[in-house]
């Protein structure tokens, strides 16, 4: 697979999780899983001002999106937050952070090579 193929099959496995995480309900709820741990539907919805039904939504779409995952803990289901996608989506950003640091670095040789 070219480069370029490589780089068209990442942005398409990380557009999902970036459109996840564009929205303030859904980033407010990963980054309650991540400071407390696995929650139930009840305590992500309280103090949060959303009502159970929406986080409910918000949740099936992180899960779609690969960062969140369930298991049922007796009569309550409990939501976790899952970094495997995440790390994915870094690794993208980084290439993506790498290709820029390369066109900066040619402009700034090309530019100092004019003085």
């Amino acid at each position: 697979m070219s480069a370029k193929a490589s780089r068209q099959v990442g942005i398409r496995r990380s557009a999902p999780l970036f459109a996840a995480l564009g929205d303030t309900t859904r980033l407010e709820i990963v980054s309650r899983l991540c400071a407390n741990g696995p929650a139930s539907i009840t305590a992500l919805t309280d103090g949060s001002g959303v009502t159970r039904q929406a986080v409910t939504k918000h949740l099936n779409v992180l899960s779609s999106a690969g960062l969140v995952r369930s298991a049922w803990r007796g009569r309550e289901r409990v939501w976790e937050f899952e970094p495997k996608k995440l790390a994915e989506a870094r690794a993208h950003l980084d290439a993506i952070t790498q290709q820029w640091d390369d066109a900066l670095g040619r402009l700034k040789a090309f530019v100092e090579k004019d003085r």
